[in-house]
C-alpha cells in the first residue's frame, strides 16, 4: 500500500526521494479511523471526527517536499488530525511540533504516533493560528488547516 502511495505522489510531481521514502515507511492505515481502514491505500482524503478529513497523501507529499527538509530541522505543523502527516514529517526532520484544536484528535494522534514508534513529534492541543511561540523559531511551517489568510504569528 505505502509503495503505491509513493508511486502516486511521484506521478503527481513529487521528486524528493526522502519524501517518497517516508511515504513508503509510514503505514497510513495506522492513522485513519478503524471504520475507514479500507480507504487507507487510496490517494484521497478520509473522514475523521468533527467533520474534518485527512489530507490526501499526494497533496501532503507535495507540501512536505516544498519544505525542502534535509533532516536537522524543527518543523511546526498546524492541523494534526490523526497524525499521518506528522509521522511523515518525523521521518524527515529532527523534531516536529504539531498543533491540533480538537482534544480528542490530538489524543488519538499521540496514541497513533506512539503505536508507530515515532518519538520525535510533540502534539499540542490549541489554536494553531497562534503558532507555538514558546518553541519558536521553526525552520519550516506546514498548515493542514484552512485559513482565509496567513495568520501573523505563523509568518513571524
Amino acid at each position: 500500500m505505502e509503495s503505491r502511495l509513493a508511486e502516486i505522489a511521484a506521478a503527481s510531481g513529487v521528486r524528493d526521494a526522502r519524501v517518497l521514502d517516508a511515504l513508503r515507511a509510514v503505514n497510513r492505515a495506522r492513522f485513519v479511523p478503524a471504520e475507514h481502514v479500507r480507504l487507507a491505500p487510496r490517494d484521497e482524503p478520509i473522514p475523521i471526527a468533527h467533520d474534518q478529513v485527512t489530507t490526501q497523501p499526494s497533496l501532503a507529499a507535495g507540501m512536505i517536499a516544498a519544505l525542502g527538509l534535509r533532516g536537522g530541522e524543527t518543523v511546526l505543523e498546524v492541523g494534526t488530525g490523526l497524525g499521518y502527516q506528522a509521522a511523515l514529517l518525523a521521518h524527515l526532520a529532527r523534531s516536529v511540533w504539531s498543533v491540533e484544536r480538537w482534544p480528542d484528535l490530538a489524543a488519538a494522534a499521540r496514541a497513533n504516533l506512539a503505536a508507530a514508534g515515532i518519538g520525535n513529534v510533540e502534539v499540542v492541543t490549541g489554536d494553531g493560528t497562534d503558532g507555538l511561540t514558546e518553541q519558536a523559531p521553526f525552520d519550516a511551517v506546514i498548515v493542514a488547516a484552512a485559513f482565509p489568510a496567513v495568520p501573523p504569528p505563523l509568518a513571524d
